[in-house]
């Protein structure tokens, strides 16, 4: 139980370390090769962008998470609790609408892709596990919307304070 708790409080986390170092070291080892011996790789840059790619998306699920999306929120600051949370609700409502649309979309992409088994252009791997990154990104989004709409349901319900966000990283 605890493993899963803390899953889910650092998923995200754990998930953009990992791609952001992936893309470090990757690009750090082609800028040297270049440097150095004068060769580069294909697969180099692959790994970069797709690397990139994931970093996107899944950054986007954690901003949702933490409420770190731009927005303007000089309004905020001068209606109730009760008013607060239920545009909260309104904005997570609109934004769980394009996220399940964008999903299906994205996970027809991906079974296209699949059904027809292309591949990249330098590591020749199935692209399936590159074009992932957009419906787990989205699929990360709905989760933290869903848990967004239990923690202001809650607050609405309290009159509690709506939960307005955090940092993404101390």
């Amino acid at each position: 139980m605890n493993f899963l708790r803390n899953l889910d409080q650092n998923a995200e986390r754990w998930l953009l370390l990992m791609f952001y170092v992936m893309l470090v070291i990757t690009m750090a080892i082609e800028v040297l090769r270049r440097e150095i011996f004068a060769y580069s790789s294909i697969w180099g840059e692959e790994i970069v962008r797709f690397s990139f790619i994931y970093l996107a998306w899944v950054g986007a699920a954690a901003a949702v998470k933490e409420r770190a999306h731009i927005r303007i929120d000089v309004i905020m600051h001068y209606l109730s609790p009760r008013l607060k949370a239920l545009l909260y609700i309104f904005g997570d409502l609109v934004m769980f609408v394009v996220a399940i649309i964008a999903l299906y979309w994205s996970w027809e992409t991906l079974h296209v892709s699949y059904k027809f088994g292309s591949v990249t252009d330098g590591l020749r791997v199935s692209k399936v596990w590159f074009l992932f990154s957009v419906p787990l990104g989205f699929g990360l989004m709905i989760w933290r919307l869903l848990q967004s709409f239990a923690r202001d349901f809650k607050s609405l319900r309290d009159g509690t304070p709506v939960y307005e966000g955090d940092t993404l990283f101390e």
